[in-house]
């Protein structure tokens, strides 16, 4: 199951609204699906949980005693060949980054949400090389969700 959640003004998680990226959720659900099947993978519970730039600082500082903000936070649960986890994106950060690479806020989100799932696959971003092959799988990716 994928779930999609943010947090409303109340700070409580509530559904969230794909409509935005222009496609359905169904759709993006099977995208996910179809990409992590390329690295051989099923898809188990993964949650993806949108939230500002606060709050995905102080989930940094709780659980990876880093003190910096990010687009992106994965938790990574998967078994075997089963994909499960948390993935925390900040909504503030993906709009800044857009901005900054020229792109619009949905395909940005999009490239985030899959960059969540290329990690639990094992994907790393940590060095030049690997950052470089992370953004090829993007890419790959992003141009399947199209089809």
């Amino acid at each position: 199951m994928i779930r999609f959640l943010t947090y409303n003004e109340a700070q409580e998680l509530v559904a969230f609204d794909l409509a935005a990226l222009g496609f359905s959720a169904r759709h993006i659900e099977r995208w996910i699906r179809s990409v992590a099947a390329d690295y051989g993978f099923s898809i188990g519970d993964i949650t993806y949980i949108l939230c500002n730039d606060e709050k995905i600082l102080a989930v940094n500082r709780e659980f990876l005693q880093h003190d910096y903000y990010t687009d992106v936070i994965t938790f990574d649960y998967t078994t075997a060949s089963c994909l499960n986890g948390d993935i925390f994106i900040s909504e503030d950060t993906v709009r800044s980054n857009a901005e900054m690479e020229g792109c619009d806020y949905p395909h940005e989100l999009l490239r985030i949400l899959i960059h969540g799932v290329l990690h639990l696959t094992g994907q790393g971003d940590k060095t030049p090389e690997t950052k470089a092959e992370m953004t090829r799988k993007e890419d790959l990716a992003l141009a399947k969700i199209n089809r």
